[in-house]
């Protein structure tokens, strides 16, 4: 009997919604370890002890905040899938268009009726789902655990139980920082219940408590690890204009420029926005959503020097 792969998409979308579980629970366990046990009774005391607790505590918080709220916004944002009969506009369809939109071969379109061939737009960096059996846009994927072609897809992450595309990338990143940053805070804040465990150290916290917060401070160093890493690769490839697919794929195409670096910092404008003072929030402006298609993930300008043979 043939294995049916579609049973195991099946199960890993069961999967995420486990793992959102899991983060939820670790969220709640670091709470619990660092303000009920840890720094919460810390505001009593008063003189500098409070004034620490009440610093550290608001920062925890602060960052706390950034953190279930990208991380929301990665869950529960469609990353964007390809439209039914999406067709890109040929030249003589395009007529005046704002120059952050005319980006080549127009704006994207939705018709009644998708007549178009494979073959129909092979120049324009248009490709055919077999799958879906229509026209995918630039950069956009198939995915098996959604069963749809995804928008300048990156990757399905069993994190968020989601895939993470065009619409929700930018909100991906930001989990990661605010992640990263508040995993180390963790990390420093009970590091000294931590050394005062091995080094045979009498600790004021009950053994409940006292579990709680080894479970933490264990946890959190293990992921403020693994994430660093995460959001090392996830900043070069943003740089590079690239998504983890297009990184995983460019080692069949050793030596070809890559068509859609445009520099760093119109890169990272691609991702973030224009607006500077919203590049840490997970939000865009109106007129950046209005006048960048590659906020949409629909189209992308390519380099003016682009050449396909080098």
């Amino acid at each position: 009997m043939a294995w049916n792969v579609f049973k195991f998409c099946t199960a890993l979308r069961a999967f995420g919604s486990i793992m959102i579980v899991f983060f939820l629970g670790l969220v709640g366990v670091t709470y619990y370890a660092v303000v009920v046990a840890y720094y919460g009774p810390h505001l009593f005391r008063g003189g500098f002890d409070t004034l620490i607790a009440v610093a550290f505590l608001f920062l925890f918080h602060l960052l706390l905040v950034m953190v279930l709220w990208t991380y929301a916004t990665v869950v529960l944002t469609d990353p964007g899938g390809v439209p039914l009969n999406w067709r890109p506009l040929r030249e003589e369809e395009k007529g005046d268009a704002d120059p952050l939109v005319g980006l080549g071969y127009g704006i994207a379109k939705i018709g009644t009726n998708q007549s178009a061939v494979p073959g129909d737009f092979k120049n324009l960096d248009i490709g055919f789902c077999l799958k879906c059996n229509r026209l995918k846009p630039p950069r956009a994927h198939h995915c098996s655990i959604c069963n749809r072609c995804i928008l300048k897809m990156d990757h399905h992450c069993g994190w968020v139980a989601n895939c993470v595309g065009a619409l929700n990338y930018k909100s991906f990143l930001l989990f990661l920082f605010y992640t990263f940053l508040a995993e180390i805070l963790v990390c420093l804040a009970l590091l000294r219940v931590f050394m005062e465990i091995f080094n045979d150290d009498e600790v004021d916290l009950t053994p409940g408590k006292l579990a709680a917060t080894f479970i933490a401070f264990v946890l959190n160093l293990a992921f403020a690890v693994s994430v660093l890493g995460f959001l090392i690769m996830h900043i070069t490839l943003v740089g590079a204009n690239r998504t983890t697919i297009e990184f995983q794929a460019k080692d069949k195409k050793t030596g070809l420029t890559w068509r859609y670096d445009l520099g760093w910092k119109k890169n990272y404008e691609q991702v973030f926005g224009t607006e500077k003072k919203l590049w840490l929030i997970p939000v865009y402006s109106k007129d950046d959503k209005r006048r960048m298609p590659a906020l949409q993930g629909f189209e992308y300008p390519t380099r003016p020097n682009w050449d396909p043979q080098h």
